[in-house]
């Protein structure tokens, strides 16, 4: 009977590491890392858009505001309170809302200030890790079988962190807007309940 003889490993099976003569693992490739340096330039290019998470919340903010100030000068001159006592009484708790809203309004007016630097500083990490990231895709094209070197990983974590500072910056912007939207929301709640 006549032996055939037999690969064990087929042809396109992933080769292992190459091995120098004194047993070092050769460096891993550009083309090795590329998949990474490209969801490094996907998402970056994404965050320039993530901007748009915190506009929405910043316009909420701003017309809740808006609105419970006009709120409170509808109830100001509330034409139901006819004695004296009520009006009195009713003043009084008109006063301790007015006075709430007041250093509400004016703890979110220090907060605007560093609010549209936040704004800024999103876009300008986004676009710095997007530049970063979208030269690294390109120069990993071009070397696509030169080993990366500790610069090239350097570089793709550096826009790897551009992303995560431009999101974390964007996310704390929308929280705290959402924030005082909520405190404004609930001193009209209370204008309903006391006024």
């Amino acid at each position: 009977m006549l032996a055939i003889p037999f690969s064990a490993s087929p042809s396109n099976a992933k080769t292992p590491p190459v091995s120098t003569t004194n047993g070092d693992v050769m460096a891993v490739s550009w083309g090795d890392f590329q998949a990474i340096i490209q969801l490094s330039a996907g998402l970056n290019v994404a965050i320039l858009s993530f901007v748009d998470i915190s506009i929405p919340a910043i316009k909420e903010r701003r017309r809740v505001f808006s609105k419970a100030r006009q709120e409170l000068e509808i109830y100001r001159k509330n034409p139901h309170k006819v004695t004296t006592e009520d009006k009195a009484a009713h003043a009084g708790a008109v006063g301790e809302i007015d006075r709430q809203l007041f250093d509400l309004w004016r703890e979110t007016s220090e907060f605007e200030t560093v609010e549209d630097s936040m704004i800024k500083t999103t876009g300008v990490f986004g676009f710095i890790g997007a530049i970063v990231s979208i030269s690294l895709l390109w120069y990993s094209g071009l070397h696509y079988d030169d080993p990366i070197r500790t610069s090239g990983e350097l570089l793709t974590l550096l826009s790897f962190l551009s992303l995560a500072a431009a999101f974390f910056i964007n996310f704390i912007t929308a929280f705290k807007a959402a924030h005082y939207t909520k405190r404004c929301n609930d001193l009209r709640q209370q204008m309903r309940q006391k006024l």
